[in-house]
This record gives C-alpha cells, structure tokens and sequence, in this order.
C-alpha cells in the first residue's frame, strides 16, 4: 500500500470514528417520549419516538398481553396454575424466590409480574402457558408484530437485557394503547396500588397509582443501560390517554414528567397531529439500540439521586399534579395456591431488577446492578 493510500485509509477510518462517536452522543441525548389519545389514535406529543431502547421491565405489558390472548383462545384461564420451575426460580432479581415446584394461579403471578416486576414469575408463567421459555417469547414476537410494533423484539418474557432485545417509544404506546381497547377486562391489573401474600405487602413501583387523578396504569421498568422507564395511563371524564417516558435519570423524574404529560393530554386540546399509524419513523439514529449506561449507573446519577430522596428515604416529586396517599394501600392478594408455602427462602431480600418506592410506604433503597 503506497503512503496516498495509507493516509486515505486513515482519513476514512478517522471519519468511521468520527462519525460512530457522533451517533453515540446523539442516541445518549435521546429523549424518547409519547402521548396518544386512546379513543382517537391521535399523537398529542412525541420526541424520538422511533429511537430503539431496551424495554427492561415494560417487556412485562406484552408478557401479560400475549397471556390475555391465551387466554382469549380458550387455552388455559385465570384460576390456571402457574408452576416455578428450576430455569424460571434461576432469574436474578427482581423476583419472589419462590421455590421449584411450587403452585400460583395465573391470576397472582399477573398482579406479582405487575406490580413487583418479578422476574422468575415471568419466566414461569412463560413456560406454563407457551410450553417453554422460548416458545413464549416467539409468541411475544408475533404478536409485537401482528398489532404494528414495528421496531421492537424481545428475547425474554421479563426484560432483562440482552442483545436483541429493543423496543421504541412509538411501540409501547401501540401496545398500552392496544391493550386498553382490547382487553378492558383486564384494566385493574394494571391499576393496583399493591399487593401482599398474606405475611409481606409489595406496593406497586408506579408511583402515579392512587397519587394522580384518574391514573389507570401501566408499568415501570429499569436497567442501568436504559434507566427509569414507565408507561402511564389516566382517565378522566370519558378521555382516555397514554404516556411513554424512557430513559429518565430516576424514579421521580419518571414520575414528574408522566404526570405532566397525562395532565396535558388530559386537559389540552386533542390536537392535529397524526394518528400512531400515521406517525411515520424519524429520526438518524433509530436503528441503533441506546445505551446510557455511563448516565445512570455511576457513583455521580447515583449521589444525585439520593439528594432526590426526604429523610425518610422517601423520593421527592415536583410534579403538582401528584398528590400524597394519606391512607393505607389497597391490597390484593397475590401468593401461592393454598398447601404451598407462602413464606418461600428470600422473600425479604431487596428487589433490584425493577427500582421503584412507593411515596408514604418506606421500604429499603436498592442499588442498581444492570
């Protein structure tokens, strides 16, 4: 290679570099966010709607909507048991350590999954009702796909990340949407403020439930790489709407932007925009999956955080449109089928796989570890 090549070549690989180190800044700058109107399909507000993230425990709402189309083919029902098995007891938290061979019904391990997040009644109820693991997990896809989730594929049924696992903003808001207007049996699963299994209360890491009027859902998610996630939904006064944050830097951040985007979608006009349908993708770095991991999960985001915490450890929302709980949880009851123990080996560790508190219910402040 003569030196015009050489130096053409490191001009080009230079210009690569240049470039990858570009879109890396960009993705991490990424602010994916949504709001849709759910009777009319209208996009009231969006940013980097198309941009590819990991789901973390969001993965939990198409989990629990490929189990409602289960079930809406007469394969198994609610009161159909759940089994834990030694693959699904194996999963790193969050989880309920519940032991080998031990019995839910499928309705516990759905509020459980809910509101916990735990990830080894995921893998169960993955395996109870696809056959196995990744039986399931190919039913989620097809399912992602035939609804329009057009950027998105899972590779477990509770988020955990892994290569190949990414979704969008635009996406989850088509499957909260989604599972709104099809399954509506099914809307106080996703409502709950907590439950217990008679020896342990678990309150739901959405800190908008019972906190934001008209707050109906959905879900909370968290790893190092993808941050505080959280999809909300809010009905008041016959409208309906959905909200999608991802990538915030804590749990009240999430919180605080989900209330003010339910708040404005609630009492704004609807709007012009497109429908989710419409919306067409945008966006230079969508094809790429963010990673955000040097934001989140350092010594730095951590100390922040914990300055975003009262005395009690309880964390402080800006948000005007979250209110206190000045009563006590309303309770469910989630556990094993009765003749299991319901008091299995850990039930009183920290949860760490999906990091949420509740605002006026203490309980200990975990660490990342994704």
């Amino acid at each position: 290679m003569n030196g015009r090549s050489t130096r053409r070549s490191a001009r080009l690989l230079g210009s690569a570099l240049l470039l990858a180190a570009s879109l890396s800044v960009t993705v991490a700058n990424a602010n994916p966010r949504m709001l849709v109107d759910v009777n009319t399909l209208k996009v009231i507000e969006h940013e980097d709607a198309f941009q590819r993230w990991y789901p973390a425990s969001l993965t939990k709402l198409m989990t629990a909507y490929t189990v409602f189309r289960a079930i809406k083919a007469g394969e198994l029902t609610l009161d159909s048991p759940v089994t834990m098995t030694k693959n699904a007891a194996a999963e790193p938290p969050a989880k309920m350590y519940f032991k080998p061979g031990q019995k839910m019904t499928l309705d516990s391990a759905l509020k459980i999954i809910l509101v916990k997040s735990a990830n080894d009644v995921a893998v169960a109820i993955a395996e109870s009702v696809g056959g196995s693991e990744q039986q399931f997990v190919n039913r989620m896809n097809a399912e992602a796909a035939r609804i329009g989730m057009t950027s998105s594929h899972f590779i477990n049924p509770n988020g955990l990340p892994g290569k190949g696992q990414y979704t969008t903003a635009r996406d989850l808001a088509v499957l909260a949407v989604t599972l709104k207007r099809e399954f509506p049996q099914y809307a106080p699963y996703f409502a709950l403020e907590g439950f217990t299994t008679g020896k342990k209360q678990y309150p739901n890491f959405n800190m908008l439930i019972g906190r934001f009027d008209g707050a109906d859902g959905m879900k909370t998610g968290f790893i190092c790489a993808a941050g505080f996630n959280q999809v909300s939904s809010a009905t008041r006064n016959g409208r309906s709407v959905v909200s999608v944050v991802l990538g915030s830097d804590s749990l009240g951040a999430r919180a605080d932007i989900s209330a003010n985007l339910l708040q404005k979608g609630l009492t704004g006009p609807a709007g012009n925009g497109p429908t989710l349908g419409q919306l067409r993708p945008y966006g230079e770095t969508r094809d790429v999956v963010a990673d955000i991991s040097q934001d989140i999960c350092t010594k730095h985001a951590a100390k922040v955080r914990s300055e975003g915490r009262d005395e009690a450890g309880r964390q402080k929302l800006g948000s005007p449109y979250i209110h206190e709980l000045n009563r006590p949880l309303k309770l469910v009851y989630a556990g094993l089928i009765a003749g299991d123990s319901d008091k299995p080996a850990g039930d009183d560790k920290v949860a760490i796989g999906d990091i949420g508190d509740a605002v006026n219910v203490p309980i200990p402040i975990p660490r990342p570890t994704y």
